[in-house]
């Protein structure tokens, strides 16, 4: 029964929901705290490891992370700013596992000008998110998992307050080595807005999967994110037709695992819609691959992963965590 609640829940938030085009505030959730999936294409929702980062893109996998786990994350990003995140993990009995998590932004200082370029000043802006997660085993196969998230920006005089949700459903299967998942991600809004008008989050519904093989140390894991945003310009050619393989490809994020021991990884990730749009915007050495590598000993964990995340500059994400 309380399988079948969990899925109910999850239909009805996503049910509810009319299509949207994306959000253009509190982006910054959607980068990404964990190296692997960073390095699988910046979004994974189903990957079943004792890692702690990647409760932060799917909160039913917090059911896989150890006990009193402590993770710390920092990812390069444009010059000035400042990336990072954190979590700590604590179960309770056979089925639960509660975690608190907490990510921010810091751009740094910036000038301040009238509509005439004249320089009045200064001021700086700052992202960030104070997170509770928590995980139940609903069965053998079977986990759910919900984040509640209060979040914070503030860029100069202005500031905003926004409470936000991630619902997270995980099906596992250890004999088959598959695993799939379903996650909508950053359902709420502003209860204080910028200015007058109240904008929604970066709604984000997720499908993932990820199959390992048997005679050989390799995984492969596709998602597909945004599937509630299928109507945009880029999606079209000139000649305003319709361009179905672009439409499709932009909702895929495709990565490979090279698992040659239980003890490290290898991780290489293609993110066509990031492909398409830094092209789009003049970059086009590196657009939209990725790659990465970690350590995963029993009670230490290192993650490190490449990506590209803006037109100025790459983006090394590192995680450390260990098992208290």
């Amino acid at each position: 029964m309380k399988k079948i609640a969990f899925i109910l829940v999850v239909l009805l938030s996503i049910s509810s929901l009319k299509a949207q085009e994306s959000s253009t505030v509190f982006n910054f959730l959607k980068l990404s705290s964990s190296a692997h999936s960073a390095a699988l294409g910046g979004s994974n929702i189903s990957l079943i490891q004792d890692d702690a980062t990647l409760i932060f893109h799917n909160p039913a996998l917090l059911s896989s992370v150890s006990d009193r786990t402590l993770n710390l994350n920092f990812m390069t990003y444009m010059q000035g700013s400042k990336v990072g995140s954190a979590a700590f993990t604590k179960t309770f009995g056979e089925r639960s596992t509660w975690a608190a998590t907490a990510q921010f932004v810091h751009y740094g200082s910036m000038k301040q000008t009238t509509a005439q370029d004249v320089q009045t000043g200064s001021f700086s802006a700052l992202d960030m998110a104070i997170n509770g997660v928590y995980s139940y085993n609903l069965s053998d196969l079977w986990a759910g998992g919900v984040t509640g998230k209060f979040i914070y920006s503030k860029y100069g005089d202005y500031s905003s307050i926004a409470l936000g949700v991630d619902l997270g459903l995980n099906y596992y299967d250890e004999d088959k080595d598959f695993s799939a998942s379903i996650v909508a991600a950053n359902l709420g809004g502003q209860i204080k807005a910028f200015g007058d008008t109240h904008e929604k989050l970066p709604f984000d519904l997720q499908i993932g999967f990820t199959k390992g093989m048997s005679h050989a140390p390799f995984a492969f894991s596709l998602t597909l994110i945004d599937l509630t945003h299928w109507s945009s310009d880029y999606y079209y050619s000139p000649n305003k037709k319709a361009n179905f393989g672009r439409i499709l490809t932009n909702h895929i994020v495709a990565g490979v695992d090279w698992i040659p021991s239980k003890y490290f990884y290898l991780s290489a990730g293609y993110n066509f819609r990031r492909a398409y749009e830094l092209k789009a915007a003049g970059s086009s050495h590196g657009a939209g691959l990725t790659f990465g590598g970690g350590l995963t000993l029993s009670r230490f964990k290192l993650g490190v992963a490449y990506a590209k995340y803006h037109v100025s500059t790459s983006s090394l994400v590192f995680n450390a965590s260990y098992r208290l």
